[in-house]
């Protein structure tokens, strides 16, 4: 199945964070394209290791 996820990047201090609201797993990096690049692969390494009910459970669809 095939679903769009959202990237909110913050800057903070001296770099940025990313957060992707619908699964509650952020990241970090220097660059924005850092902080995305990190973010993208948390939440492959989450899909890939979760069991199908984890991620039910941590899906937010109303996001």
């Amino acid at each position: 199945m095939k679903r769009t996820l959202t990237a909110i990047i913050e800057r903070e201090g001296d770099g940025y964070v990313a957060l992707c609201p619908e699964l509650d797993i952020a990241s970090q990096g220097d660059s924005v394209y850092e902080a995305r690049r990190n973010l993208q692969e948390a939440v492959e390494l989450f899909l890939e290791h979760a069991s199908p009910e984890e991620v039910r459970a941590r899906l937010h669809e109303e996001v």
